[in-house]
């Protein structure tokens, strides 16, 4: 199972994982509650668990950093400080040296598990790096209360929430375009049309009926229409502009985590569960 620095599985682990209670830089003391070096780093698998403390030494063993499973661990945090009461000088210097750029393979765990064991762990060889599991060695690696105070177990739930972006801009303008339009108007123009004809029969008429005179004996009035063309300006199209929101929903589906308390009970003790 790969393992990792917590920060870079949880960046935000001081609130997600410790609620506030980050154990880094806490004082480590080892064997006889003796100072040995700091909390310098976290190391979970996976899936989230916690499986190892790095431990800085200071100058107990030369800052050399090692690690330390998590169920040899008693933290403390009233006064800050992480114990192990299992811790020796001579372990340390056993231990291989950890460091931040290492990656912690199963050869490496193995040298580690192999300083911590107790003697009541046996039969724990008839495994590879193919099936083991923290399981087997649950003394190295399960929390409990009187240990690890305040631990929380944790679960995973999907926070929906809505993050509002612009998509684009919608930019409505005018321009104008020109063509050539024609219109037919029909006028009217009137003309005189004067016809000069000889009577077919000559018939004498009476001395009395004939006036002679001179000057204009007939006025007529012509007129003629002429097109009268102009531009004139009319609404030509309504544009109304305006949003409207079309609501969706959008599903998401994940695998959540969610941590149980396992419960080992030997013999028949009293216990209470609330």
């Amino acid at each position: 199972m790969a393992l990792y620095k917590i920060a870079d599985l949880y960046p935000n682990y001081e609130e997600e994982i410790f609620a506030g209670n980050d154990i880094k830089d806490f004082s480590f003391y080892g064997i006889n509650n003796e100072k040995v070096g700091s909390i310098h780093d976290i190391i979970v698998d996976e899936t989230g668990y916690v499986r190892y403390l790095v431990i800085d030494t200071g100058f107990w063993i030369f800052g050399k950093k090692i690690l330390l499973p998590i169920g040899r661990a008693n933290i403390d945090y009233s006064r800050q400080r992480v114990y192990s009461s299992v811790l020796t000088k001579e372990q340390v210097e056993n231990l291989p040296e950890y460091d931040d750029d290492m990656t912690i393979d199963f050869d490496n765990e193995e040298k580690v598990r192999s300083i911590y064991r107790t003697p009541n762990q046996a039969n724990l060889t008839s495994y590879n790096r193919d099936n083991y599991s923290y399981n087997r060695d649950r003394e190295l690696y399960e929390t409990n209360e009187q240990n690890h105070q305040d631990l929380k177990l944790y679960e995973e739930r999907l926070v929906a929430n809505k993050d509002r972006f612009r998509t684009g801009t919608v930019s409505v303008g005018k321009n104008i375009e020109t063509e050539t339009a024609k219109v037919s108007v029909p006028v009217e123009k009137e003309r005189v049309i004067i016809e000069r004809n000889s009577p077919n029969k000559v018939t004498p008429v009476a001395a009395n009926d004939v006036d002679f005179q001179e000057g204009e004996v007939a006025r007529v009035e012509v007129y003629e229409e002429t097109a009268n063309i102009e531009k004139q300006t009319f609404v030509r199209e309504e544009v109304s502009v305006k949003k409207e929101v079309k609501r969706d929903s959008v599903e998401a589906k994940e695998n959540l985590r969610r941590e149980e308390l396992d419960i080992d009970v030997e013999g028949k003790p009293n216990v209470k569960r609330r």
